[in-house]
């Protein structure tokens, strides 16, 4: 289905001679490579586990939110005249709150996909299943899920790329027998569940918008 709202469309997987399946696809640029940034190129952590008890130490951004538009801006916006900023900065604001915006950054991103998803296919997300290196922060988790509004869900096998693979290549050469095998092999390492009020993620997801329109048009023609 081709996407009217920013996304792309990508293979899914395709299964001996059944029928291709495709899926919506929201690509964003940076991520946990923020989360480097902040370490590397900043110096405020020493490790990228770091970043959560230092979040952590705040209960909120303090006003702070980071678009980490370093190349432009993909799905849902696909900018490529955006770099990123640091807005609503005042002197109350602390390394724990930047922190905090790091991370946030995450989950507005993929609020921002959620949402266009919902606009091209009209199914509401009821749960959020997450995997990679990310999903080790809690804190980044409990977020995501207060941002979505729906519980986040963490698998104890949380590399499901590379699972994905080898069940694919378990079905072609017989280790299993059908998909319905590989389901009862899923097993649940942790949930979130939503603790954000409806007003304070309204606020928040407003002020990210107005955040990320203002990473808009730092790249002019010609410029490199």
């Amino acid at each position: 289905m081709p996407s009217k709202s920013g996304l792309l469309t990508t293979m899914g997987y395709k299964i001996g001679s059944e029928a291709p399946v495709y899926c919506l696809e929201g690509s964003i640029a940076i991520t946990g490579a923020l989360v480097q940034w902040f370490r590397d190129q900043l110096g405020i952590i020493r490790t990228a586990d770091e970043i959560e008890s230092l979040a952590a130490s705040v209960e909120d951004n303090g006003g702070a939110y980071i678009v980490p538009a370093f190349s432009g801006l993909f799905a849902p916006y696909w900018r490529s005249d955006a770099r990123g900023v640091i807005t609503g900065l005042t002197r109350y604001v602390t390394k724990a709150h930047l922190a905090r915006a790091v991370l946030e950054a995450t989950s507005w991103q993929t609020r921002e996909v959620v949402d266009a998803m919902y606009q091209d296919s009209g199914v509401q997300i009821t749960t959020l299943k997450v995997d990679g290196g990310m999903t080790k922060n809690n804190l980044l988790m409990q977020h995501q899920a207060d941002v979505l509004d729906v519980p986040v869900i963490r698998p104890k096998v949380s590399e499901t790329t590379c699972l994905g693979a080898a069940y694919a290549a378990g079905l072609a050469t017989g280790v299993w027998n059908d998909l319905d095998e590989l389901k009862a092999h899923w097993a649940k390492d942790a949930e979130w569940t939503p603790a954000m009020t409806a007003d304070v993620r309204d606020r928040e997801y407003h002020n990210w918008r107005k955040a990320v329109e203002k990473s808009f048009g730092w790249q002019e023609d010609g410029e490199s």
